[in-house]
């Protein structure tokens, strides 16, 4: 591999670790003063739009649910970021690491989605403060 394949894989932005592609449209849910610029930054240049609020009324293809542990019952929290979802829709779950404030037990994630209905597909290091839960609904078959 050259020199450049390499700096080019090393230099890949954290929307594109999220998987994140042109023209999707992602919703914020959660934004405070502790969410992480560079990764917000990141999506809205991945993807070419702006990232669109809790109060955005149509249909989006991703969510970044920014979550601590005081924000509440994370059930509700994944049932809410579940309406404006399309089909095949993905949840980014972004929670502290571990350590920091507000950190999420990986466990209660993942009882939390189970009872939402959501599926754990992966887990990444978002950012540099948070950790990225991708949780998708399972396919229904017609």
């Amino acid at each position: 591999m050259s020199a450049t394949a390499g700096q080019a894989q090393s230099e890949r932005s954290l929307a594109e670790r999220l998987g994140l592609k042109a023209g999707q449209v992602v919703q914020e849910i959660g934004y405070d003063d502790d969410v992480d610029e560079e990764l917000r930054g990141s999506v809205e240049s991945v993807t070419g739009n702006e990232l669109v609020d809790e109060e955005y009324e149509d249909v989006v293809d991703i969510v970044l649910l920014w979550w601590r542990e005081e924000d509440g019952d994370l059930f509700e929290g994944l049932t809410d970021a579940m309406f404006p979802l399309a089909s095949g829709g993905t949840i980014w779950l972004l929670t502290p690491k571990a350590g920091r404030d507000g950190h999420v037990e990986p466990s209660d994630i993942g009882e939390a989605a189970q009872t939402a209905g959501l599926s754990q597909t992966s887990s990444i290091s978002a950012a540099k403060e948070w950790s990225g839960t991708r949780l998708v609904a399972p396919k229904v078959r017609k």
